[in-house]
């Protein structure tokens, strides 16, 4: 067996597994010193990368909990913190029952799989036969962290208003259902991978999910009481803690390395090596520009600059190149990444125009950035066709927002979504636990 992996559930076109992209194509390996690696060595160190790469996925759990901590207000800290810790355990379980068989199982160029429990299977490799490439349960593993990333996204915009449970009940249907279904249609080997849509490791799968849910949910729970004043201006509800949201996207941008680089789904073959090099250092370099980017024109525009903007300039443009980091050289990625940090200064205020309340700016940063990024595989990887690109992004959204607006509007019409008018006051924090994430610095339940 070859060492390049050739994985059965992402089809990507040519350069799939150990395969580098034309714009990558600086190094040749040669195919005599392919065939000398033993195929239990590929088999160990394929599995070993979605195993490293996946538990750094995990690892971005943190990030988006510290993130979404410190830009929330202290009444809501211990709440958010719970938020994310949930979504991610009903993550896990969701794909487990239903998931993952339903994203990619019996695809078939069609549009779901099968429902079915997922279960290992590696009696081959355990018998002395390595064709499988990877053991099953690491990519389970793999898989199953991206689908918790596209739930963190949501639980930050809509933080400070929406109750406990209906928000966990929402998780459990995005995660079960929605998010494998679109998922199945590319990286299941359905009609999307068919018809070449190119999505290296998720801006359209992952990231513009989450934010198509936040913004459905945004629109429909409301913002904030007092973030919009009857003249339309917006008044500041600073958040908790700067230190932890700078804290949370640093840890973002590490794990962001097992979220990109893992999405070679290999790393048996010299070819593997170099090719997960190379998409570390575009996905660090596009989050860089986009830092530079967001504080520059955010200078230009305001007169100084805002952390805030800086931090979401370095998220937005991660999301940017995520979706061909494969295929982007160094200065494209760097283009790409800054185009997604600009994205953030431009967009994050037309959203309080339309009293859109996304508190912590999930929805610039992994929808529109996430948009962007889908478009620009077409500018550095030429198998990718602008029309089908869009045609992708509009089915995806379209799938997406339908479905999140009828939950959306089935749990505020059955359970009621959103905290009473004297429970927003008192602090979701108050009403749903009970506990306060900095007890020695409340004056009073109504402080915020």
């Amino acid at each position: 067996m070859s060492c390049n992996l050739r994985h059965p559930k992402r089809r990507r076109g040519p350069g799939l597994g150990g395969g580098l992209m034309a714009g990558f194509a600086l190094v040749a390996v040669s195919t005599p010193a392919q065939a000398a690696i033993p195929d239990e060595t590929a088999y160990v160190f394929n599995t070993f990368s979605f195993l490293v790469h996946g538990f750094l996925v995990l690892w971005m759990a943190a990030g988006f909990a510290m993130l979404e901590s410190g830009l929330v207000r202290t009444k809501s800290v211990t709440t958010i913190l719970l938020k994310n810790i949930a979504l991610f355990s009903i993550a896990g379980i969701a794909f487990y029952l239903v998931g993952y068989n339903l994203m990619y199982r019996e695809v078939e160029g069609g549009f779901l799989g099968s429902l079915a429990v997922w279960s290992a299977d590696d009696a081959a490799a355990l018998a002395g036969d390595y064709g499988a490439g990877y053991a099953a349960a690491s990519d389970w593993f793999f898989q199953m962290v991206f689908v918790a990333t596209a739930a963190s996204i949501v639980s930050g915009a809509l933080a400070e208003r929406v109750k406990l449970w209906p928000f966990l009940g929402f998780v459990v249907l995005l995660t079960a259902v929605i998010y494998p279904i679109q998922g199945a249609w590319h990286w299941g080997g359905g009609w999307l991978s068919e018809l070449g849509f190119v999505d290296f490791a998720g801006s359209t799968l992952v990231h513009s999910v989450g934010g198509w849910a936040a913004l459905c949910g945004a629109v429909i729970v409301g913002a904030r009481r007092g973030r919009y004043g009857p003249d339309g201006k917006v008044a500041p509800m600073p958040g908790s803690s700067l230190p932890l949201a700078t804290l949370g996207t640093f840890i973002l941008w590490l794990g962001w390395l097992g979220f990109n680089g893992g999405s070679q789904l290999a790393l048996g073959s010299a070819a593997d090596a170099v090719a997960v090099s190379n998409i570390y250092v575009n996905t660090t370099m596009a989050s860089a520009c986009g830092v530079m980017a967001a504080m520059g024109l955010n200078q230009l525009t305001t007169g100084r600059v805002d952390l805030t903007m800086a931090l979401n300039g370095a998220l937005a443009g991660l999301v940017s190149i995520t979706a061909g980091p494969d295929s982007a050289s160094v200065g494209a990625a760097c283009l790409i990444g800054a185009v997604g940090g600009g994205l953030v200064v431009v967009c994050t205020p037309l959203l309080d125009r339309l009293r859109i309340d996304d508190v912590v700016g999930a929805i610039p940063v992994h929808l529109l950035a996430g948009i962007w990024g889908t478009l620009a595989v077409t500018f550095t990887n030429p198998e990718a066709s602008l029309a089908i690109q869009a045609l992708g992004i509009a089915a995806v959204g379209l799938f997406v927002s339908t479905l999140s607006t009828l939950v959306w509007l089935a749990l505020k019409v059955t359970v009621r979504l959103r905290l009473t008018e004297v429970g927003e006051a008192l602090g979701v924090d108050e009403v749903e636990t009970g506990m306060r994430a900095y007890p020695e610095f409340s004056v009073a339940p109504s402080s915020s």
